[in-house]
């Protein structure tokens, strides 16, 4: 036999997942000796025996790697034999990180066979888990991922947890989180004045719920705000202390088969459910739901629905089930459906800790369920659309995020500061990109400083020291100010990017794709270099240069950003453009009509944009389906369901032959099809034409564009993209027309993505 040894090391999401006695347990199957360790790079093995046999463990550390892992790279070299008589696990050692940690997921089935199982010891223990499930990102203080850098360092393993946590065969071994009724975190239940309530926890919370009142409930990444979703009362309740006027909220089912009077889930939406990420999906709403479920997503047809992420959740469908023995229970339908939304009053960030939910949910809730385990990172829910059999992120937090993104090559450490509205920042480290959860809207100061502590989160967590800060065009926008600020402590060099050069950017970089590419971006608002508002825009990208090929017919906004509210005014902007300023104080009496008429003509206060949001809203305005949004993209969201109302039933209809025009300077004008929806008699017909003409429109556009510039790629990115008829229609037209498309795929086509393309244009503006 041919004695060899071998140093190997493995790296990507490989600690916290059981990658080490999964390592111990193949090398006893091989009969080799040798040990595995954690370390600040990843992990590092010495395994000895025969060759093929060393071969073997080599194939097989990357073909059968634990369900949590995500293996990116094995590298071996020889090194000498050893006197060694066993495979051991050794303890880790602490450097400078280029390892990663992994996102929290949800309870896996063993956990939460034992939860269910009253014989077992951790029976209804509400913070069962093992190397196989929970929270990583949200406990974690420091890298390599170890328990004394945990938030569960304060709470020393009990012997049998200990034993577990030492038995390389035991699926608890090094699992960070482990602990058990006698050792783990506590469950407390207090009332609204803080004072404890009697009796258990759970018991007592599940019977306040389907009382009718307002729990705060601690999660993964900080509190829910949950009440019983069947309750139109409770909902009218929640949604005026949290002054959340029309905003849909999420809901929490036991499991898929409870949704079933409710929406329609299909075999894909079902997976994504199911999977242990456990995000809020979008599923179509039942007719009877509107009725059935009052006050959850009101005049919407859809329903955002999400299943339980953490044993507390769990626990509470196990209980208003009557706590059956089993887990067998948790594939029946149940009757109780929560309300579960993101306790953060008036847009700031998800409350995290238990004196702060007192304090900033006061008035709110009626009690709270939380426990003494510290959420160390707050961490949003996931929310995912379908898009056919495939899906794409509105938002991509908790279950995905800090996940790497493969860059297409090594760069330098780039900090980005990302986008003012659903802010997120991007650390690069190598060939990797790491994007943070959710922030939210720089509007306040609550969320500003949660931008600056997740900056400085990333940072430590990923052990980066940044060679080049890289921000948003606009100078007065927070996140700008913040890379300034950052830049100008540090020595830093910093690097602008325009708002829509970055979204195009954000797509290339996660396909991989560093040609020259044509770029199309919708979305409501970006500051141009012109220093005007952009929003609908052709790109071409050649390395870190963008060029603006074409955009859309500006229209003026009067009033400035109220018109990005109130879609009437975007109505009468075009009404003022098609010669009928006089009929505007007729046709919309509403405050202030006349004056916005006078506004448009006399050009006072309106801004010119080219932004295809605002073209959405002056379609919901002159098809009288939104005056005044309640929340972001209501007035689009109503016009894309009426077409989708009318597709369903009457299929695509044809586009209007003379909707548009493209003048020789790449301006894409809409006027004729805006002009076609006013008063339109058949509303859900007219959204429809409205959605098949933009997008022939758009088509023709791009491959107008395309063969000019003589590229056949486009990347495209901006809010708009979340609307499945225009993504799924201008995609199948373009296809056809032989044109590649890049669309966003493991990030959200809006604002959030803006920092990895922020990035991606830093480090190649380096290269330069």
């Amino acid at each position: 036999m041919t004695l060899v040894a071998r140093r190997i090391r493995v790296t990507g999401i490989v600690q916290g997942v059981g990658f080490r006695p999964f390592v111990w347990r193949l090398a006893r199957q091989l009969e080799l000796v040798g040990w595995v360790r954690n370390d600040a790079l990843g992990v590092d093995i010495f395994a000895q025996g025969e060759a093929t046999r060393i071969d073997t463990l080599l194939q097989r550390l990357r073909g059968e790697a634990p369900a949590l892992a995500r293996v990116d790279a094995v590298h071996a070299q020889p090194v000498e034999p050893e006197t060694l008589t066993e495979f051991t696990i050794r303890d880790s050692i602490k450097g400078r990180s280029s390892t990663a940690i992994g996102p929290d997921v949800a309870t896996c089935p063993d956990c939460l066979a034992e939860l269910f199982d009253p014989a077992d010891r951790r029976w209804r223990h509400a913070f069962i888990t093992c190397t196989h499930c929970g929270p990583r990102y949200t406990v974690t203080r420091a890298l390599p991922y170890d328990r004394p850098q945990t938030s569960l360092a304060p709470f020393p393993l009990c012997p049998n947890c200990e034993r577990e946590y030492g038995a390389p065969s035991d699926r608890r071994f090094h699992a960070e989180t482990t602990c058990c009724p006698a050792c783990g975190p506590k469950l407390e239940l207090l009332d609204a004045h803080g004072l404890p309530v009697a009796g258990d926890a759970i018991k007592e919370t599940s019977a306040l719920l389907q009382s009718g009142a307002i729990v705060a409930i601690k999660g993964l990444g900080g509190f829910h705000l949950a009440c019983n979703a069947r309750d139109a009362d409770a909902v009218a309740r929640l949604r005026a202390r949290k002054s959340r006027e029309e905003k849909p909220l999420a809901v929490m089912s036991a499991n898929v088969a409870s949704l079933a009077g409710y929406a329609m889930v299909s075999g894909a939406e079902r997976a994504l459910l199911e999977g242990r990420e456990r995000p809020v999906v979008l599923l179509r709403k039942l007719p009877e739901t509107e009725a059935a479920l009052a006050g959850v997503a009101p005049g919407l047809i859809w329903l955002g629905a999400m299943l339980p992420t953490t044993p507390m959740h769990f626990l509470l469908f196990h209980e208003a089930a009557g706590r059956p023995a089993d887990s067998g229970w948790l594939a029946e339908p149940q009757e109780l459906l929560l309300v579960m939304t993101s306790a953060n009053p008036g847009g700031e960030p998800i409350v995290r800790s238990n004196e702060e939910a007192h304090a900033r949910l006061a008035g709110i809730a009626d009690a709270y369920l939380q426990h003494d385990r510290d959420v160390v990172a707050r961490c949003d829910d996931s929310v995912l659309r379908p898009l056919g059999q495939d899906h794409q992120f509105i938002r991509r937090s908790r279950g995905y995020a800090p996940t790497a993104i493969a860059l297409p090559r090594n760069g330098p450490s780039v900090l980005a500061f990302g986008a003012h509205l659903k802010n997120t920042v991007c650390v690069t480290r190598g060939n990797e990109a790491f994007l943070s959860p959710h922030i939210g809207d720089l509007d306040n100061a609550a969320t500003c400083a949660f931008a600056d502590e997740t900056v400085q989160r990333m940072l430590d967590l990923l052990e980066v020291k940044p060679d080049i800060v890289a921000h948003d065009l606009h100078p007065d926008d927070y996140s700008s100010r913040a890379a300034f600020a950052c830049a100008a402590r540090h020595g830093l060099r910093t690097v602008a990017v325009q708002h829509h050069h970055a979204h195009i950017a954000a797509v290339c970089a996660e396909h991989g794709y560093d040609e020259p590419v044509l770029g199309l971006a919708l979305d409501g608002v970006g500051l141009g270099t012109d220093g005007k508002p952009w929003g609908g825009e052709l790109l071409r990208l050649d390395g870190p240069l963008a060029t603006r090929l074409g955009h859309l017919r500006p229209l003026a906004l009067p009033g400035g950003d109220k018109a990005a509210r109130e879609p009437w005014r975007m109505a009468a902007s075009v009404l003022h453009e098609l010669g009928r300023n006089a009929g505007i104080g007729a046709r919309f009496q509403a405050r202030g009509a006349d004056t916005v008429a006078a506004m448009l003509a006399r050009q006072l206060n309106c801004p010119r944009s080219s932004s295809m949001g605002r073209v959405f809203d002056a379609a919901a305005g002159l098809l009288d389906l939104s005056s005044h949004m309640k929340f972001e993209a209501q007035a689009a969201m109503r016009v894309e369901q009426a077409a989708t109302r009318h597709i369903e039933v009457f299929g695509w209809p044809p586009p209007m032959g003379n909707g548009w025009s493209i003048s020789s300077d790449g301006r894409l004008d809409l006027l004729p099809l805006l002009a076609s929806l006013d008063r339109a008699s058949d509303v859900d017909q007219a959204a429809a034409h409205f959605h098949a003409t933009l997008v022939a429109a758009l088509s023709e556009w791009v491959m107008h564009t395309a063969q000019t510039q003589g590229l056949r790629t486009l990347a495209w990115g901006g809010g708009c993209f979340l609307n499945s008829l225009l993504s799924s229609g201008l995609r199948q037209n373009l296809e056809r027309r032989g044109i590649t498309v890049l669309a966003p795929r493991r990030l959200s086509p809006g604002d959030s993505a803006l920092a990895l393309g922020q990035a991606w244009v830093a480090i190649q503006s380096l290269e330069q």
